[in-house]
């Protein structure tokens, strides 16, 4: 597509089974594609062999297109990308989770959309056009939309999903945005998006599909939602 290059950072924790089709379905679609590419696994000290999987993984694959940057242990999404972005060798960053729940066939998509607008940021988005989830029960569905609908009145965000993971960023924005949110867990992706409409960057959207994960345990649970609407707030109160 062009002499753009894309790392892909996968942050992981107890992805053993998903490690493996993540890969093979981002190195089909890729591939297919002609984009250049690499994906940076870190994993933060999983017990359950994650990086043991993705050394075999990388053997396969090869060193170049195989990055393996692990932690000792959990530190955090935020500094999971920190971490990433240092060894990051593309001028473009793509985010995304490696259980499943994003699928790699929307990237060409995305790659397109952000060459059309030249956008320094492109979204996938659940609530938009054809965009949706699958695998989730009404409460789950219901807490979801709740939420993004509170935060659209409350913040502005210009982004239809704030809570979402998929996104491609220029690499320097990514960089900068990164540098500057300081929440933790799911409230930091919504504060990409508020710091990123503060900084005046531009953001476009593509409807994607979100797959509940296939493999493991959700990592959502009650003090991520009560961190939510504290993280809601203080966004509300800063910017």
């Amino acid at each position: 597509m062009s002499e753009d290059k894309y790392s892909i950072l996968l942050p992981t924790y107890n992805e053993r089974e998903n490690l493996p089709v993540i890969t093979w379905l981002l190195c089909k679609y890729l591939d297919e594609a002609g984009i250049k590419f690499e994906i940076i696994v870190i994993d933060d000290g999983s017990p359950d062999g994650t990086l043991d999987i993705a050394k075999q993984l990388q053997g396969i694959y090869g060193e170049e297109k195989i990055v393996l940057r692990p932690r000792a242990k959990k530190l955090g999404l935020g500094t999971a990308y920190i971490h990433g972005i240092k060894h990051a060798t593309g001028n473009y960053v793509i985010i995304m989770d490696a259980d499943l729940s994003h699928h790699p066939k929307f990237i060409p998509e995305m790659i397109v959309k952000q060459k059309e607008g030249n956008y320094d940021l492109v979204s996938g988005t659940r609530y938009s056009g054809s965009g949706g989830v699958f695998g989730w029960d009404l409460k789950r569905k219901i807490i979801s939309r709740g939420a993004n609908y509170v935060t659209q009145i409350l913040l502005r965000p210009g982004a239809s999903d704030l809570t979402g993971s998929f996104r491609l960023y220029r690499k320097d924005v990514l960089q900068k945005l990164v540098e500057s949110c300081v929440s933790k867990g799911y409230v930091f992706q919504m504060e990409m998006v508020v710091r990123a409409r503060q900084f005046g960057y531009t953001i476009g959207e593509v409807p994607i599909s979100f797959v509940d994960r296939v493999y493991g345990e959700s990592k959502l649970g009650g003090s991520e939602i009560i961190g939510f609407v504290k993280g809601l707030v203080y966004l509300f109160a800063t910017t």
